[in-house]
């Protein structure tokens, strides 16, 4: 039924959830961290073949769940092999795979003790809108310690869901 109700034209949006998460590397490595394409100074790296961005890696899976082309599943992997190790390079992989839609939104929810995000989340919000072609008033983006209650929390890594709204473009 839905697939009819689409091919007529009557649906003309879609959501698309991803999720990524990756633990802090030790100190001692020193690979930065980069959150949104953004490198936080203060903390470590992330665990990870590529430079682990969280937020990246989850708009990444959500373009995913609409066009079931895994990219970081397959194509990143192969480009990690290649030494493209920007998670910028993988959301634009993922983009080129939407043929007729457009991202009109995107919401960004963060899970960590650390890094304190709030005073460089506009530059995140940037960051995102110019990878994926938008307007930063289309990026919202929120943040949680979780209380504590999770590795993240307890600062032992980062998890970020991306929620994108996408229209069909005749």
């Amino acid at each position: 039924m839905c697939s009819r109700v689409y091919n007529r034209g009557i649906m003309t949006q879609r959501v698309g959830i991803g999720q990524d998460s990756h633990r802090f590397l030790s100190k001692k490595n020193g690979k930065p961290c980069v959150i949104g394409g953004i490198v936080f100074e203060d903390v470590p790296g992330m665990d990870a073949d590529s430079d682990g961005d969280v937020v990246y890696h989850a708009i990444c899976n959500a373009i995913t769940s609409l066009t079931h082309v895994p990219i970081l599943g397959k194509v990143a992997v192969e480009m990690c092999k290649e030494g493209i190790l920007d998670s910028v390079a993988y959301v634009e992989k993922a983009l080129a795979t939407l043929e007729n839609e457009k991202i009109v939104h995107i919401a960004l929810t963060i899970e960590g003790a650390r890094p304190k995000f709030q005073p460089r989340a506009d530059e995140i919000r940037q960051s995102v809108a110019t990878a994926c072609s938008l307007g930063v008033e289309q990026v919202g983006i929120t943040f949680t310690s979780g209380d504590g209650l999770t590795a993240f929390g307890k600062g032992e890594g980062l998890m970020c869901y991306a929620l994108l709204t996408l229209s069909l473009f005749d």
